[in-house]
């Protein structure tokens, strides 16, 4: 079963993964349920030991809903819990921290309502609206990191650890995580770029934070993104788990029109819209 939807309609599922970010996420949640392409919001509190769940259990959206880690597990692992049960046609993460502005989050999502992508990154370091000035470390680490992931993938990406990463929902959903950490966003680069899924990018604006002020990224998550590129860049390449993600995803875009001028993507399980559709039709994953 297909999904037909028009760029003003709720198409987009926002999920948040959070960990002790009681001063932001009231906030963050208020800015993301104001938009009108929001179908749902996804907070995944990854074991916080302050007042986040309470304050999303409290929040008046039925748009909102919270889940729970018994512990935890890092941003991967909320991620992946998150994805499992986003029901809208666009799926995107937002951190809960205000370094990004969910404002701009119709401008990343754009390119794949105009039918031109299918997964977009909005990037730090394209022209800028605004950004704050912080460590110059992280800046070349950043851009290090992107440029090598760029010459084991074969793309020109400006920004593969940004959080602001939009899919077309079946693309990211049925994506093996694996990683662990902040892992994902080299992970993600990886497996994405292995298929033939339309990657675009564009500008946004960065408000970031001092340690401070609660920032949790450090050397060592460095260490760890340069370890999963070359685990994903290189060392699975060839693995059985990585060539069936990328079989299914190309089969998939190739068995559904592009997202355009509306959205053609299935929101639910692909058992679920197998059953209720033509496999042909049904803007699914298959399964082999």
């Amino acid at each position: 079963m297909t999904s037909e939807a028009s760029p003003g309609s709720r198409v987009l599922s926002v999920v948040v993964p959070a960990y002790n970010e009681g001063r932001t996420i009231r906030t963050v949640l208020e800015r993301v349920d104001a938009l009108p392409c929001v179908h749902e919001i996804i907070v995944v509190d990854d074991g916080s030991r302050d007042d986040t769940a309470r304050i999303v259990e409290s929040f008046p959206s039925p748009r909102v809903r919270l889940i729970r880690q018994p512990s935890n597990q890092g941003k991967t692992a909320a991620v992946r819990r998150g994805v499992q049960e986003v029901t809208g046609p666009i799926t995107i993460i937002q951190d809960a921290d205000l370094e990004y502005d969910p404002t701009e989050i119709p401008e990343v999502i754009a390119p794949i309502l105009a039918g031109r992508a299918d997964v977009v990154y909005g990037s730090r370091f394209l022209v800028r609206k605004a950004a704050r000035v912080l460590y110059f470390y992280h800046y070349l680490a950043n851009k290090g990191l992107t440029f090598l992931s760029n010459l084991l993938t074969n793309c020109n990406m400006t920004d593969i650890e940004t959080c602001y990463k939009a899919f077309r929902t079946p693309i990211i959903k049925h994506l093996p995580l694996s990683s662990r950490g902040f892992g994902m966003e080299v992970e993600i680069t990886a497996m994405v770029a292995r298929t033939r899924a339309r990657i675009f990018e564009v500008p946004i604006s960065y408000y970031g934070r001092t340690y401070e002020e609660g920032k949790k990224i450090g050397l060592r998550d460095g260490l760890h993104a340069l370890w999963y590129i070359v685990r994903y860049s290189v060392l699975s390449r060839t693995s059985s788990r990585s060539r069936a993600y990328a079989r299914e995803v190309d089969e998939w875009l190739r068995t559904v029109a592009p997202a355009a001028p509306g959205v053609s993507v299935p929101p639910g399980d692909p058992q679920e819209n197998q059953a209720a559709a033509p496999a042909t039709h049904s803007g699914v994953l298959k399964r082999n």
